[in-house]
């Protein structure tokens, strides 16, 4: 029988990396201060001591060189993980990943396997300005490829790196720092889970219930969930009944769980701590109104994301930009105080 303990979501993911390192002698990690700092946020922690540098590698800070390296090396059949320490560096890395890592295996035909793991901190929330704290979960989901994994707490983050890791496609692991459970920073609660001792997967593309309701839906993913949560007990008091859904994955997407939610409902909030702009609030919008022949809104789409401008350093700008608990329960009661007559075809 399984045990179960309460694991931040650093340790929930350090563990499934040895978890997995034990099991198969292809995983190995690399990154800059992956090794003796245990990653900056976290996820590598105690691995060096575990299995020693020749497999889990600091590198210098290059990071066009060790996503490049860990894609040759799964295309030699290992099976890296690599940890880009910040997702606003993709810009630097970012014809290793988009024109060797998402494509090399459809220019092969399908005769190449590329099971890398690109794991990698998103999100604003401490002031570290606009290099620092984006979240760009649209930029990785818009490229063919790709698998992005978002997980919004520690069980969940468990089992989808350990399926990270055994798929043998590239896959984008993004954890915000905002929810790993760090002493120096401070984070939602929420993300603190019981995590079972024995190793386990959860399928892409399965979204997760957090909350029922039958008045309002909220998609969202990552820390946006425990704002999304919080939101939806103040809207409760209000007599709105919020339905929370975590997609957890972008690529594969959950559209069923969205629709399945939204036609219950009637109406809907998307609430993404991404670029408001041509990304996953847009998606997610489309695929109701690509589906109003079967889901009949009672009010308008509402979208909550950062607007199109980079993520400030002052930290009441910073918290302006970034949707919040208040901004959330602001626009649940907006859109189910709304009057709205959706015309149904004959």
């Amino acid at each position: 029988m399984s045990e179960s303990r309460a694991l931040t979501m650093a340790q929930a993911i350090s563990e499934a990396i040895a978890q997995e390192m034990e099991r198969d002698p292809a995983v190995f990690v690399m990154g800059e201060d992956i090794g003796r700092y245990g990653g900056i946020f976290g996820a590598t922690g105690g691995l060096l001591d575990k299995f020693g540098p020749d497999r889990i590698m600091d590198t210098p800070i290059s990071e066009t060189a060790f996503i490049g390296a860990a894609t040759g090396a799964a295309a030699t059949g290992m099976r890296p993980i690599a940890e880009l320490m910040f997702v606003d560096f993709f810009g630097v890395c970012m014809d290793q990943i988009y024109n060797h890592m998402a494509k090399n295996t459809y220019m092969a035909g399908g005769n190449l396997r590329l099971p890398v793991v690109l794991m990698t901190a998103v999100g604003g929330g401490y002031n570290d300005a606009a290099q620092h704290s984006q979240c760009l979960f649209g930029t990785f989901a818009h490229m063919p490829g790709l698998k992005v994994v978002v997980p919004s707490n520690a069980y969940d983050a468990k089992g989808l790196m350990i399926q990270s890791i055994r798929d043998d496609n590239p896959v984008m692991f993004m954890f915000h720092k905002g929810i790993m459970g760090l002493p120096w920073m401070a984070y939602f609660e929420g993300s603190t889970t019981d995590v079972p001792s024995e190793p386990y997967t959860l399928p892409f593309g399965q979204a997760r219930v957090v909350r029922e309701g039958t008045d309002l839906t909220i998609v969202t993913l990552s820390q946006m969930v425990h704002k999304a949560a919080l939101a939806a007990v103040e809207l409760e008091r209000d007599g709105i009944d919020a339905e929370v859904i975590d997609l957890r994955t972008l690529v594969p997407l959950d559209r069923k769980a969205v629709l399945k939610s939204v036609a219950k409902t009637g109406r809907l909030l998307v609430a993404d701590e991404d670029y408001l702009s041509f990304g996953l609030s847009g998606e997610i919008a489309a695929i109701v109104a690509e589906n109003l022949d079967t889901v009949r809104l009672r009010a308008p789409v509402k979208r909550l994301a950062v607007p199109d401008v980079p993520i400030p350093y002052s930290r009441p700008l910073e918290r302006f930009v970034i949707p919040q608990v208040e901004s959330i329960v602001e626009a649940g009661r907006a859109l189910c105080r709304a009057p709205f007559a959706q015309a149904m075809p004959a």
